[in-house]
């Protein structure tokens, strides 16, 4: 492990933010490996077609903070906080939504170059602001059903509601089953211990 095998790896992942805001879709392919894959609050599966999704959706930002990153050998784990902003209008009002959580990820080298061979976002908390405060705004949140959803991402999942979109789920969040067998199989993988 070297100090600059651990600086690679975090700059993939802050060029990640970089390229998915600003919609440079060549160069966010080139952060993952071909057969990457990822899992977000509305989409599971491969990191190819995240981005033609990407291509068709809105505008988001993504504040990504210095990765801590382990590596053994070829392979790495990277757990980044990040801070992730969108702005969407819900029954006519222009709402702000915060969402902060966690990227955990899986990078390989190969042929000498660090990428992303899995994502999984874990969300911790978020909230939703209306952008010019108003007494529809306050009653469309009284009317509205987030207790359905776990805390730690109920407004992300309200605001994907009112797109229309379904949450891919399992999403991850902290004390989840799920997302402890799959902390649990990263830290397998980064080991070589994993079943295979």
């Amino acid at each position: 492990m070297t100090a600059e095998d651990k600086l690679a790896c975090a700059d993939v992942i802050v060029s990640w933010g970089l390229y998915r805001d600003q919609r440079r879709w060549p160069d966010l392919l080139s952060t993952f490996h071909p057969d990457g894959e990822i899992a977000v609050s509305w989409f599971r599966g491969p990191f190819a077609e995240f981005v033609e999704h990407c291509k068709r959706g809105g505008v988001s930002k993504h504040l990504i903070m210095a990765p801590l990153v382990q590596v053994n050998g070829e392979r790495a784990t990277a757990e980044t906080s990040v801070v992730i902003l969108v702005r969407q209008t819900i029954e006519t009002l222009a709402v702000d939504m915060t969402s902060r959580g966690r990227f955990l990820d899986r990078l390989e080298r190969r042929d000498g170059r660090w990428k992303v061979l899995e994502r999984a976002a874990l969300y911790e908390q978020d909230r939703l602001d209306p952008v010019v405060p108003s007494e529809a705004f306050a009653r469309m949140m009284r009317e509205a059903p987030v207790a359905a959803y776990p805390e730690p991402y109920r407004y992300m999942a309200l605001r994907l509601a009112s797109a229309g979109r379904p949450l891919a789920e399992p999403v991850h969040y902290d004390g989840a089953p799920h997302t402890q067998a799959l902390v649990a199989r990263y830290r397998q993988w980064l080991t070589g211990s994993e079943t295979r």
